[in-house]
């Protein structure tokens, strides 16, 4: 009888505990759990916004839809940037657009894929065009036939640096001298290395007005009979940088095969010419000599 005295005069106590526990260890770890900071955010990344511009009015490169993928998959690989593609040029403007339509102040840079021949653009759309890279600062990244586009837009070719005019020795084993290995789009080739595309040569162009990235080593080039040679000076970039107004502007000859575009160079390239061109990255557009070439073995 007196346990069970015992045991009716603790009951309550048990039952107490049953429901509430510890109440002072409960204390502590509330207490614990009050002094551990929360999670930190995550930082908030702001995606870039790409335009590529793959409307051909001449000669239609294979590569086009290739580039375009390229660019779009390295944007979303990497986070940086979503991408729009077009085949015409209607969103070449900063009027207001209408059925969710984006202009270009929705846009950080500009891409022309193999772009051919005088596109349809009106006066107010080139205006517009050269007031984004200009006066906004924003970029501009032209690939391969970008060069080949718009030779009755004498803005344009002052803005890429030149035009096409002709392509010497066609699609061949292309020998390319790094100039300028500390720019970001070139850095991780070697300081001289060969790569099988089509190389244009270029018209209007002068080395002084752009900084030479990659050339042509003029030394391992055949000149024999070959009446597509234009330039006495046999100075061939394959790709340069420079500003027009506040915009950083990039081009490359590279890129012409479908299969370039698989080549992890050829895309490193790019990427970085875009990371660039959006101001992620800094790279000289200074011009400089036309490096000597190397004494050659007899």
């Amino acid at each position: 009888m007196r346990a069970f005295a015992t045991y009716c005069l603790l009951f309550p106590a048990l039952i107490a505990l049953a429901f509430f526990g510890d109440t002072s260890r409960i204390q502590a770890q509330s207490a614990g759990s009050a002094a551990v900071p929360p999670p930190p955010h995550a930082k908030e990344i702001h995606l870039k916004h790409v335009l590529v511009i793959g409307q051909t009015k001449g000669f239609e490169h294979d590569s086009v839809s290739a580039a375009m993928a390229a660019i779009y998959n390295l944007g979303k690989e990497s986070g940086l940037w979503d991408t729009t593609f077009r085949t015409d040029t209607e969103l070449l403007t900063k009027k207001p657009m209408k059925n969710n339509a984006k202009n270009l102040d929705y846009f950080d840079v500009l891409v022309f894929s193999s772009t051919t021949g005088e596109l349809d653009m009106d006066d107010s759309q080139k205006q517009d065009m050269m007031s984004f890279i200009k006066e906004d600062g924003k970029g501009f990244v032209g690939i391969h036939a970008a060069l080949d586009t718009n030779y009755n837009w004498p803005e344009y070719g002052e803005m890429i640096g030149g035009w096409f005019d002709q392509h010497p020795w066609s699609t061949f084993n292309a020998p390319i001298v790094n100039e300028d290995p500390s720019f970001p789009a070139v850095r991780h080739f070697p300081s001289a290395f060969v790569k099988y595309d089509e190389i244009y040569q270029p018209k209007a162009w002068s080395r002084d007005k752009v900084n030479v990235l990659l050339s042509l080593d003029s030394a391992k080039l055949n000149y024999d009979n070959n009446p597509r040679i234009h330039r006495a000076d046999h100075d061939f970039p394959v790709a340069w940088s420079k500003m027009y107004g506040k915009g950083r502007v990039f081009y490359s000859t590279l890129g012409h095969t479908e299969e370039a575009w698989q080549d992890p160079d050829i895309r490193k390239m790019y990427f970085e010419a875009i990371r660039w061109a959006l101001g992620m990255t800094e790279g000289s557009t200074a011009s400089h000599p036309r490096p000597t070439p190397p004494p050659q073995a007899h």
